[in-house]
């Protein structure tokens, strides 16, 4: 009985912490409200990176672009790619997106390194799906995407003043270059 205790607890006690961890990780920051009426088909494709967040996994990159296709139980396939101009080398990661509700609420979960998933929130996207505001799971992470390398100034402006209305440090923003 004893052994059965030095296993079972153990293991309960880090599902457990698994399932907190999965929770509070796929939280939206206060004050940004995922887009209703969001059409997951016209999302789909290729986006290229224009603003972000500096943080570990994309750290010294350029170049980055993140391609969602259709998995056929209805998951995202998640393509990121970028140019690590540090190490002079091209890198990718292939994740997993699910929508947290309904397909038609921009609010998904992804993950890179199953079972651990963090939030993906569409915050702002134009009426043609060729610019997207994407909020993390918290005020750390941010991203502006566009179907094209560029993003027009008024879109621009449009985003960042939402970014800072929801109490992101648009300052802190990296511009991505592509070449």
């Amino acid at each position: 009985m004893k052994n059965i205790q030095k296993i079972a607890i153990p293991i309960s006690v880090g599902f457990l912490g698994l399932l907190v961890f999965n929770h509070y990780s796929l939280r939206i920051p206060k004050g940004a409200v995922p887009v209703t009426n969001f059409d997951a088909e016209k999302y789909l494709g290729k986006w290229y990176e224009i603003a972000r967040f500096d943080y570990k996994f994309e750290k010294g990159m350029d170049n980055v672009t993140a391609t969602y296709t259709q998995n056929s139980d209805g998951s995202i396939r998640v393509d990121n790619k970028g140019y690590n101009y540090i190490k002079k080398v091209w890198e990718e990661s292939i994740g997993e997106a699910k929508f947290v509700k309904d397909k038609t609420e921009g609010r998904l979960k992804v993950s890179f390194f199953k079972p651990i998933w963090a939030g993906y929130n569409v915050i702002d996207i134009d009426e043609n799906y060729q610019y997207a505001l994407v909020a993390g799971n918290s005020l750390k992470y941010l991203w502006i995407l566009s179907r094209t390398t560029e993003i027009p100034e008024s879109i621009r402006q449009r985003f960042l003043e939402k970014a800072r209305k929801i109490g992101y440090d648009t300052r802190e923003l990296i511009w991505v270059k592509h070449t």
